[in-house]
């Protein structure tokens, strides 16, 4: 009886192994044919695809048209899944096939309308603009129409189909993306909620100001009598209820230098861009020749454009300027009529509109939005998921919370500056096409063939009444309202200054005496520092010079802050051992080395011991390591040592040593009590996360290419790792993409993205860029018969007449 038992359970194993096997080999028909001939309505001419062995597309079309069309096609081949997924998020439509618990992520995106604003976009851009995006569109859909077999694993795991693509549908990533990359109302939101506990003073030295001067702290105007008024706005589970995944993080290094300063005598641009590491990869490389047009660079799966990148005559590349383009209003409702709310005019009805959410397995939720005359109420969103809100009602009681946000119009023709940058020739025509690049505000710098080097900061800017954005303020008094933008030719730009190079790295880009505010606030300048001190060191500079200072993992913010820690006293042994090894070591954040992990530990132990006291409950939505308030508090603000929860008072010293003690047993419990062993890639892993596979046991070991990295959030290769959670240091935010152009031979310029060009866990193309991601490698996009390396397969879309 036991022999036959096990061979029954023998039996159901092999039986179970070989479905799994026969499943995973059907579904390896959702991989791409990249060779042979492909017959497809909607093309006026032969294209060639020529995939080398990264999935590196090369797209040589007849009219730039069908090269639109082509690059549609190979866009969906490759990533269709994850252009679904991005177009559903931005329209507010995940619920639909994710089921209930994304209601709030689909509520916050309805009341935005980003889905609504694209639609209305459309039809304000030029014709030759909605050509292009309806050519990708037609692209799309003949690669969906002519689909056979099984699609990319996550719609059979999900149990839906694709959507033919709608030329619309392309405007929504733009939109999704600036609003990760415009942060302030969530500040905005923590500054409101800190004043609730904290003095005016206290929330000053919180923020302090820019390290060269210049605005920052608290506003300037007597704004604290409003928080008696935050009392009555339900702002902790306001900010809990916004989607996880739509955190601002600053973002990005570029820099350029000019043919004085470079071996070839033509410039140099460097780009890398930081945002949060994901699977399938946010980017994705081709190059793409047709008459009139020849682009290598970055594209995003779902929009016809190469966003980062350069064409025969330019290079232009981003960093995220963090201007402030966004504002909070409270909004007074109206006591007798709560459809009303007050102005400086008298009252005024809210705007609403009516939206319904399908949720896969539940029934439906119906959702009114309201909109004061500074945009959509953003508090309603507390109303209950399964409910409707009513226009007098939502949460708040007396008063409800407005965002104003400069990229909430139906008018922002990014997209079509794209279009022309893509196109443009010399700095005055790229200058005219940066004129309609609305939101979100980068820092864009620019290299031609002829020698020249640019930059310019393009967007709306919002110009105030009075306030600097720091807090939410009344709206009905008007004394706060946006009067207008900065005028486009009055915003930050240079051509070729004396300098001979350009850097901007998310740091403060104006002085003192700019006329206007751009923000309050500025993220810590540790990376433009260091990319300062690199290219002064060399008076000639290469592409594979630029290449090393993108790998360079040199902290500032240690070795600024590590001279304050060590004075401090150590006392067990363990504690001396670490002083002394930090005391040798140079600062560098190697994945293969046991100081960046003391380091970050301590830090970390620091910063809740410095100020949870004060935060309360508040300490855990602060994020990351706030070095510019250390080195306050270690040096000026040493009040903040003491815990206010004790009645002894704690000087610093003793907070800096007991903080390092406990930062060593915390580690010496995950690694062992040998220091000497300990490294920091042992924890700082980069994780390439898939957004909903990673919550599937056993498929996460596919879908999220996993390695040891170097850096922290101040090097120049970005590590921006997490404090908290069950993986306290893995790596979440970083380069994802780098490039460097050779304005001498730009066919010599260089690329990398990770983890690879597939969003097909099946794919060997998948995860295959991983290690040279990490190793500082790169790809060339140069065409030819060589490319990016020996080019593996040719396909040849050909047009359909329907004979």
């Amino acid at each position: 009886m036991i022999a036959r038992l096990k061979w029954i359970a023998g039996g159901v194993v092999l039986a179970s192994v070989l479905a799994l096997g026969a499943a995973l080999v059907w579904l390896t028909g959702s991989l791409p044919q990249t060779d042979g001939v492909v017959r497809l309505p909607g093309l006026r001419a032969p294209v060639e695809i020529v995939r080398d062995r990264h999935g590196v597309p090369l797209i040589r079309a007849e009219t730039q048209e069908d090269a639109s069309f082509a690059l549609g096609f190979v866009h969906a081949q490759d990533r269709l899944w994850q252009m679904d997924f991005l177009r559903r998020a931005g329209a507010g439509r995940l619920a639909e096939v994710l089921g209930e618990r994304l209601i709030p992520h689909d509520r916050f995106l309805r009341t935005l309308g980003l889905g609504r604003l694209a639609e209305r976009n459309f039809a304000r851009l030029d014709d030759d603009v909605r050509a292009a995006l309806a050519a990708y569109a037609r692209g799309v859909n003949a690669y969906i129409g002519g689909h056979q077999g099984a699609w990319p694993p996550e719609f059979h795991i999900l149990r839906y189909r694709p959507e033919p693509w709608r030329p619309a549908d392309s405007l929504i990533w733009g939109r999704l993306m600036t609003l990760r990359l415009s942060g302030n109302w969530s500040e905005e939101l923590l500054r409101a909620r800190l004043l609730e506990r904290l003095t005016p003073r206290q929330v000053a030295e919180f923020w302090p100001p820019y390290p060269t001067g210049g605005p920052g702290g608290v506003t300037g105007d007597d704004l604290s009598g409003l928080s008696s008024i935050y009392r009555h706005l339900p702002l902790d589970r306001l900010r809990a209820a916004l989607p996880a995944g739509l955190e601002s993080l600053s973002a990005s290094n570029n820099w350029v230098v000019d043919g004085q300063h470079t071996e070839s005598g033509k410039p140099v641009l460097a780009n890398d861009v930081h945002l949060r590491l994901e699977a399938p990869a946010v980017w994705y490389l081709v190059r793409i020749e047709a008459p009139g047009l020849t682009l290598a660079g970055a594209t995003v799966p779902g929009v016809p454009f190469v966003v980062l990148g350069r064409n025969e005559r330019i290079a232009w590349g981003f960093t995220t300027t963090h201007s402030d383009t966004q504002d909070l209003f409270i909004e007074r409702v109206e006591g007798a009529e709560p459809g009303r709310y007050l102005t400086p005019d008298g009252s005024r009805e809210f705007l609403t509109r009516d939206e319904v959410i399908a949720v896969r397995g539940g029934d439906e939720v119906r959702l009114t939005v309201r909109e004061s005359r500074h945009g959509p109420i953003i508090s309603d969103l507390l109303a209950g998921a399964a409910e409707a809100v009513s226009p007098g009602g939502g949460a708040g009681g007396q008063y409800v919370l407005a965002l104003s946000d400069a990229a909430l119009s139906d008018d922002v023709l990014t997209a079509q500056a794209l279009y022309r940058m893509n196109r443009a020739t010399d700095w005055d025509s790229f200058v005219a096409a940066l004129g309609d690049f609305h939101a979100p505000q980068q820092n864009v710098v620019y290299a031609d063939i002829d020698g020249n080097i640019g930059f310019y900061a393009p967007a709306r800017i919002p110009v105030r009444k009075a306030g600097d954005g720091l807090q939410p303020v009344p709206g009905w008094s008007g004394a706060f309202d946006w009067i207008g933008f900065i005028p486009f030719a009055e915003l930050p730009h240079v051509l070729n200054p004396a300098s001979g190079r350009i850097v901007t790295a998310n740091h403060r880009i104006v002085g003192d005496d700019y006329p206007h505010l751009l923000a309050a606030r500025w993220p810590e300048p540790y990376r433009a520092r260091r990319i300062h001190a690199l290219l002064e060191r060399d008076p000639r500079h290469s592409p594979a010079g630029a290449a090393a200072i993108q790998r360079d993992s040199v902290s500032l913010l240690a070795r600024d802050l590590l001279a304050l820690l060590l004075a401090a006293p150590a006392e067990g042994a363990k504690a001396k051992a670490a002083h002394a090894m930090l005391a040798r070591w140079d600062g560098r954040m190697d994945r293969d080395r046991p100081e960046p992990l003391v380091f970050s530990a301590w830090l970390r132990a620091l910063g809740r011991a410095l100020y949870a006291d004060e935060l309360g409950p508040l300490f855990e939505n602060v994020p990351g390591i706030r070095p510019m308030f250390l080195e306050s508090v270690l040096t000026r603000a040493r009040h903040w040592c003491d815990d206010v929860a004790t009645p002894a008072t704690e000087g610093c010293d003793e907070v800096i040593a007991d903080s390092l003690e406990h930062a060593l047993a915390e580690i010496s419990g995950i690694l062992g009590d040998d220091i000497e062993e300990w490294r920091w890639g042992d924890l700082h892993v980069a994780s390439f996360r898939h957004p909903v596979l990673t919550r599937m046991p056993g498929l996460s070991l596919i879908s999220d290419p996993r390695i040891p990295t170097d850096g922290d959030d101040s090097t120049v290769n970005r590590g921006t790792f997490r404090l908290g959670g069950k993986r306290p240091f893995a790596h979440v935010h970083g380069a994802v993409l780098r490039a460097v152009y050779d304005l001498a031979e730009l066919d010599n310029s260089l690329f990398m993205i990770a983890p690879g060009q597939s969003g097909n866990p099946l794919s060997t193309n998948y995860r295959d860029l991983l290690a040279p991601w990490r190793g500082g490698e790169y790809l060339r996009l140069a065409g030819g018969e060589t490319g990016a390396g020996r080019p593996a397969q040719r396909l040849v879309l050909v047009p359909d007449d329907g004979g």
